[in-house]
């Protein structure tokens, strides 16, 4: 299942919220230096899914606040 995602780095509070039209606002406390937050992002997401890190796939928006990802589900 692909899923689109907005970062929003140096948050205070952590947290995965949806909006109504699907796409998922993940909260994360790391900077967007050396690719921090993007992987802050994908633990984010493995814990929301409760799936493995290595489940998850980045297919685009490395240095966009604006992410897609593929989540393979077992």
């Amino acid at each position: 299942m692909k899923i689109s995602v907005i970062a929003h780095v140096n948050s205070k509070k952590p947290r995965v919220e949806p909006d109504l039209l699907g796409t998922l606002h993940v909260y994360v406390s790391e900077p967007p230096l050396e690719n921090r937050a993007n992987i802050a992002v994908i633990e984010a997401l493995a814990k929301h899914f409760k799936v493995k890190k290595r489940n998850i796939n980045f297919i685009s928006g490395r240095k966009s606040k604006n992410k897609l990802f593929e989540i393979i589900e077992n």
